[in-house]
């Protein structure tokens, strides 16, 4: 009986040295399969940001921040990262879905950091995650593309899809209660074009603006392109609010702050804008002195990322150093953070099979879903059901006013919110 007993375990001991030999002890594939990156290549990653036109202040910083993430990084398992040609999601649906469709062609292709803009975002989300990528945003905010932070999933929520920044319900419930409650208004109005990100947040302030106790007056819609906003101020006027919150872009943005102190009714109105506007270009126009500016809270000093070690100050020497000026837009460090949270799943998701590294697409996804405790630059990092990662602090800052006091407005808080 031992004899027989002996030769059973040799046999069993043998069968495991053979299945060894021939890989079998492999972790077992994900449902989305894997990409296998031979010796001497990269490991291929995009950056989908909106890097021209007039938001180019917003997406640049993002894309930049993915540059220097990737240096700080360093290799995984001895491969080099590859960024390739940076694709320009021109904060746009049109410009998303063009984009998407480049990068899903290149079946090489891991992850996607961006879009800067929802919009965007609202159409390559789709494309980019069923081909089995992941897309991780520094940029996007509107709850739509995560959840309703009730357990609802948004409407253009995709499994698949991440993002550093917030969701817009805190910051809509942020300038709600900085108007109602710091400001001491009780009727507010709100105007947005469209887009996911401007009707997300001006739906959001509204409601938790009526949750405070407070009155909307008006809530309508401008389009992108229009350069006479009289009309539709004329219609916000008649409800004679004390203050107008329009969360849009640029140049939109310019003509409403221009034209409204000259509305018959809206004198005295207080304006108020958000992240789309919160930059070095809109600050500097005269007409947005005064005005007050909701946002990520941006005092992140010595937070350290703990992928590459480096502190959101030494990202902003070594940012200005590489480009000659500080970043235009708030969300440099989430743009960073995304993408080393991306690079560390790749790590966790990959192994080497001789000269070969393997990577496992769902893998990719289990890592970020399982995010919890990660130190950013942005802060602790917790990544939800829904893909919504990052810390929810909201500022309001206003502006000063004068083309060098920039810096100094970005950095003029009148209001913290940490829910």
């Amino acid at each position: 009986m031992q004899r027989k007993l002996l030769t059973l375990l040799t046999l069993l001991f043998s069968m495991a040295l053979i299945a060894a030999a021939c890989g079998e002890d492999r972790p077992e594939e994900g449902a989305l399969g894997v990409v296998e990156v031979e010796e001497g290549d990269a490991i291929q990653i995009r950056s989908l940001e909106a890097i021209t036109g007039d938001v180019a202040f917003f997406g640049l910083p993002i894309e930049r921040s993915t540059v220097l993430a990737i240096e700080d990084y360093g290799q995984i398992h001895g491969f080099d990262v590859d960024l390739g040609t940076t694709l320009d999601d021109l904060c746009s649906n049109d410009g998303g879905q063009a984009a998407a469709q480049t990068i899903v062609a290149d079946e090489d292709v891991l992850g996607v950091i961006g879009t800067s803009c929802s919009g965007a975002a609202v159409a390559a989300a789709p494309l980019i995650t069923e081909a089995g990528m992941v897309l991780i945003s520094g940029g996007n905010t509107s709850p739509a593309l995560t959840s309703d932070l009730a357990g609802t999933a948004g409407a253009n929520y995709n499994v698949g899809y991440y993002r550093t920044a917030h969701n817009d319900l805190f910051q809509g419930a942020a300038m709600a209660k900085f108007v109602f409650g710091e400001l001491g208004l009780t009727t507010a109005a709100a105007i947005h074009d469209g887009d996911p990100y401007t009707q997300g947040l001006a739906q959001a302030f509204a409601d938790a603006f009526e949750a405070e106790g407070g009155t909307v007056t008006g809530f309508t819609a401008v389009n992108k392109d229009d350069t006479d906003m009289v009309p539709v101020l004329t219609e916000i006027a008649a409800g004679s609010p004390e203050a107008l919150f329009f969360p849009i872009f640029q140049p939109a943005g310019d003509f409403i702050a221009d034209q409204a102190p000259g509305v018959s009714g809206l004198e005295n109105t207080v304006l108020l804008a958000a992240d789309g506007l919160l930059n070095t270009n809109y600050l500097a126009l005269p007409q947005t002195a005064g005005m007050y500016f909701s946002g990520p809270d941006t005092r992140f000093g010595d937070n350290v990322n703990q992928s590459t070690d480096k502190t959101a100050n030494d990202f902003l020497a070594t940012y200005e150093e590489r480009w000659g000026e500080k970043p235009a837009a708030p969300f440099w460090a989430h743009g960073y953070d995304a993408t080393t949270l991306l690079l560390d799943a790749i790590t966790a998701a990959s192994f080497l099979d001789g000269d070969t590294l393997v990577v496992d697409r769902q893998g990719i996804r289990d890592h970020l879903n399982s995010v919890t405790g990660y130190s950013g630059l942005i802060g602790t990092i917790n990544c939800d059901e829904f893909g919504d990662c990052g810390a929810a602090r909201i500022t309001v800052v206003q502006n000063i006013g004068g083309e060098d006091n920039v810096e100094a407005s970005m950095e003029n808080v009148m209001f913290s919110f940490a829910p």
